[in-house]
Formats: C-alpha cells, sequence, structure tokens
C-alpha cells in the first residue's frame, strides 16, 4: 500500500514554506489544555477566585463584623442566613466568601513578592558566579535554617499593630529561598550556552542580557513556581490564623472559620461553622496543586521539545 504524500505549503515563487516551531508558551499551552484533568482543576481554580473576589463586592459589611447575640449559632437558612450564624451571631456564609477573598489577596501578594525576590536573587547569583554566588547562597542557607513559624509567632506578638500587610511582609521574608534557589539552578543550565556567550562578546550589557535574554527563556518556570506558592502562601496564612496568629480577629479568614473545628462540641453541634470553609479550602488547595504540576509537565514538554 503506498504511503500518502504529505502536501507542502509553497510560496508565489514555488518554494516550500517552512513553518517555524512553535513558542515555549505555546508548547505549554498545547500541552496543558490537552489535559483533562488539569483543565477541570484550572476551571474550579479560577471559580473560586472570582466568585470569592466579584462575590465580596456584594456582601453587607454589616452582615460579618456585627454581633448579634439572637442568631449565635443559627442554623442554615435562619433568617436569611445560607450557611447559619457562628459563635457571634454573625453570617457564616458572608465571613467565608469575604475571608477567602482575603486569604487569596494575600497568596498572590506573596507569591508575586517571594517571585520577585526569587528572580533577582536567582538570576544574580547564577549569572555572575564566583563570589557573588557565594555570598548570595549563604545568606539564603542562614534564612532557611531560621524556625519560620516560631519567628511568624513572636513578630505577630510584639508588633503593636498588626496588619494584613505585616502578615504578607512576614511571609515572604521567611518564604523567597526555594524560589531563589530553583531559579539560579535554571540560571547555571542557561548561563553557559551559545545565546548568552554572544551576547557578552557584543558586549551586551549584564542587566540586559539577564532580564532580557535569560530570564525570557526560563519564562516557563515563572508561571510554574508562582501558581504552587500561591497555594503555600494561602496555607501558611490559613495555618496562623487557625493557631490564633494570622489575620486580626475583627477581619474574616478561612483560618478563623476553621477553628471553630478546636471544639469537640462545635465539631458536632454546628458543623455548619467549619465544614464549608474546610472543605472550600481542600478543593481550592487542590485544584491549585494539580494545575501547578500539570504546569509542570507541561513545561518539561517544552524543554523536551526544545
Amino acid at each position: 500500500m503506498a504511503e500518502k504524500e504529505k502536501k507542502q505549503k509553497l510560496d508565489s515563487e514555488g518554494n516550500p514554506i517552512i513553518s517555524e516551531p512553535p513558542t515555549g508558551l505555546k508548547v505549554i499551552i498545547r500541552e496543558f489544555t490537552h489535559d483533562r484533568t488539569a483543565m477541570i482543576s484550572f476551571s474550579i481554580m479560577v471559580f473560586i477566585i472570582l466568585a470569592a473576589v466579584l462575590g465580596s463586592f456584594f456582601i453587607n459589611p454589616e452582615r460579618y463584623t456585627t454581633i448579634n447575640i439572637m442568631t449565635q449559632w443559627a442554623k442554615p437558612g435562619t433568617d436569611g442566613l445560607i450557611l447559619g450564624g457562628d459563635d457571634s451571631g454573625r453570617d457564616v456564609f458572608a465571613e467565608l466568601i469575604v475571608g477567602m477573598r482575603n486569604s487569596i489577596g494575600i497568596g498572590w501578594a506573596v507569591a508575586a513578592l517571594i517571585e520577585i525576590i526569587g528572580i533577582v536573587v536567582g538570576l544574580t547569583s547564577g549569572y555572575f558566579g564566583g563570589i557573588v554566588d557565594n555570598i548570595l547562597m549563604r545568606i539564603t542557607d542562614f534564612f532557611m535554617i531560621l524556625p519560620a513559624l516560631m519567628i511568624q509567632i513572636v513578630v505577630i506578638t510584639i508588633v503593636p499593630k498588626f496588619s494584613i500587610w505585616v502578615l504578607i511582609l512576614m511571609i515572604t521574608a521567611l518564604g523567597w529561598m526555594s524560589t531563589a534557589r530553583l531559579y539560579r539552578s535554571q540560571v547555571l543550565s542557561q548561563v553557559n550556552r551559545d545565546y548568552i556567550l554572544a551576547s557578552k562578546t557584543s558586549g551586551t550589557s549584564n542587566f540586559k542580557i539577564m532580564f532580557f535574554e535569560l530570564l525570557p527563556n526560563i519564562s516557563s518556570l515563572l508561571l510554574v513556581d508562582i501558581t504552587l506558592t500561591f497555594a503555600t502562601s494561602v496555607g501558611v496564612e490559613t495555618g496562623l490564623t487557625f493557631l490564633g496568629y494570622g489575620l486580626p480577629d475583627n477581619t474574616p479568614s478561612i483560618g478563623r472559620l476553621i477553628s471553630f473545628a478546636q471544639d469537640p462540641v462545635t465539631i458536632t453541634s454546628y458543623p455548619w461553622s467549619w465544614l464549608p470553609a474546610t472543605l472550600l479550602l481542600l478543593i481550592l488547595s487542590l485544584s491549585v496543586n494539580y494545575t501547578g504540576r500539570a504546569l509542570r509537565r507541561a513545561a518539561d514538554a517544552r524543554q523536551r521539545l526544545g
């Protein structure tokens, strides 16, 4: 059986048109969109984020700030409370929406700051090497061995005016090291390649080589790392609030709702106060983590295809 010849496109002069290989971003998008589970996880993640951010604009602040003893531990559906009331009579549904918005906002803010620090430190360390690399990596190693949880608790205890921004800066200051080392390892694999050596030979400045030539070639790593860092940051904020060392008491948080599960009576008698927040956090964490892992596989496919 004769094989069918593939038709090749010709230009106006009859010469074959050589199609350009897909860019790294196109390869990642193609690989990611072909993963059905990844697309479902991504859709769930986007839906939760949009629902929390947009839904919070329609929530009356009085529903999660005003104490009402008449609706204390009210059952779902009582007096218009969709998910019932908490120990202070506040609307659990309103606290859930606004609390998720706060956790998501903190997560993205921390992830963005960590990526900026990680990129600067990782690129500088891997590109220059030598004594610069040794100094930056020893500083990174010092921060990595610090007991992050204990330091966070101490800082929260001694800071007189604790706020969301203090929490963001504190989590960032103790969470950028792994990202910096990750970018450094990627830079070390690129710094001796021909395009970098050619740029150095032509007299291109180090700053331009680092941020306009080297960084775009490892940009796929940014998508993966910022997604996983976001999930980690949300978990850290929720865990601190659960322990009582996170957001202030008057600020809605997923961790505060989950903390109701510390009381055995509340667990069995008032499950509406903690169960929805727990399930929502679990679903968000699983969807974000699977999305990040799917992006990592897509990035690996991009690397294999060159």
